[in-house]
Parts: C-alpha cells; sequence; structure tokens
C-alpha cells in the first residue's frame, strides 16, 4: 500500500499543478468590478489544497508512518475501488439527464448507506443538505448555473425568489 499511496500521491500532486497553471488564464484575486473572486481563484485554491494535502500523504508514507503494510492493492481495495470507481462514471452519467440535483443525491445515498454502511441519521442529512447546499453556494452566491435536467421546471419559482 505504501507504493500505492507514494503513486497516487504523486499523481494528484501533478494533476494538481496542472489545473493550477489551467486556472491562471482566469483572474485568481478579486476582482473589484464584480466585488467577488475571479473566474480562476476557486478551481486555483481548490487545487493548491489539494497539492499540500497529496503532499503530506507522499511524506507520509516516506516516513513509513502508516498503519498498514504491503505493497499495492489488495484484492478487497481493489474491489472497493472499482465500485467507487463505477458508481462515480454512473454519477457523471446521470448529470446530464436528471440534473446534478437529483445524480450527486443519489451517489452520497449509495455511497454512505449502501458502500459505507452509516447510519440513516448522517445519510439523510448528507443527501437532502448537499444539494440545498450546493443551490445556495453556486448558483445562488456564485451565480453559476448547475445543470437541472429533467428537474428544471421544478428551479422556475426558485429563481423568481432568489433572482
Amino acid at each position: 500500500m505504501l507504493m500505492a499511496d507514494r503513486l497516487i500521491a504523486v499523481g494528484i500532486m501533478a494533476l494538481s499543478a496542472y489545473f493550477m497553471w489551467h486556472a491562471t488564464v482566469l483572474p485568481i484575486g478579486w476582482n473589484g468590478m464584480t466585488g467577488g473572486p475571479g473566474g480562476g481563484a476557486f478551481p486555483f485554491w481548490l487545487s493548491a489544497v489539494m497539492l499540500v494535502t497529496a503532499g503530506a500523504i507522499l511524506i507520509r508514507s516516506l516516513r513509513g508512518k502508516t498503519a498498514y503494510s504491503g505493497n499495492f492493492f489488495d484484492l478487497d481495495t481493489l474491489r472497493s475501488v472499482i465500485s467507487v470507481f463505477i458508481a462515480l462514471v454512473i454519477t457523471i452519467a446521470l448529470i446530464g439527464w436528471a440534473g446534478a440535483y437529483v445524480a450527486l443525491p443519489l451517489f452520497i445515498l449509495w455511497y454512505l448507506k449502501i458502500f459505507g454502511k452509516h447510519g440513516w441519521v448522517l445519510t439523510a442529512s448528507l443527501t437532502f443538505g448537499t444539494p440545498v447546499f450546493l443551490f445556495f453556494f453556486f448558483e445562488v452566491t456564485l451565480k453559476i448555473l448547475l445543470p437541472k435536467g429533467l428537474t428544471e421546471p421544478v428551479f422556475t419559482p426558485l429563481y423568481a425568489i432568489f433572482f
């Protein structure tokens, strides 16, 4: 598993550096004209956090400070990674058809209750709370519209309230 940690950490660091470089095409500082952050601020700083955390994982694995041993994924870990990957692919495919506000809660429901076997209180609160948070964060605060697919008519009254 140490080798897997190292390879994945280096891959995430490289991807994060690429995303940071690509985000600088747009302004990453405060935009005085709109009174908010520039278009590249969120992707740049999110990528910077990914870079730092992946670096911490790499350093931890190089020091050997982990609770597990072995060289790479065992069969159970590989099955888990593949099942989450398949669920993410299905979620991404559903976003265009059913919308982000249906696809993401379905993924959260599956991931927490079925895959993670968490309790109903946590599962329900995150399954229903996440779309509400996403709506207010992206659509109301940042004015970034997420794909709605079939649920578009549900949002017409909400747009009348908030815009």
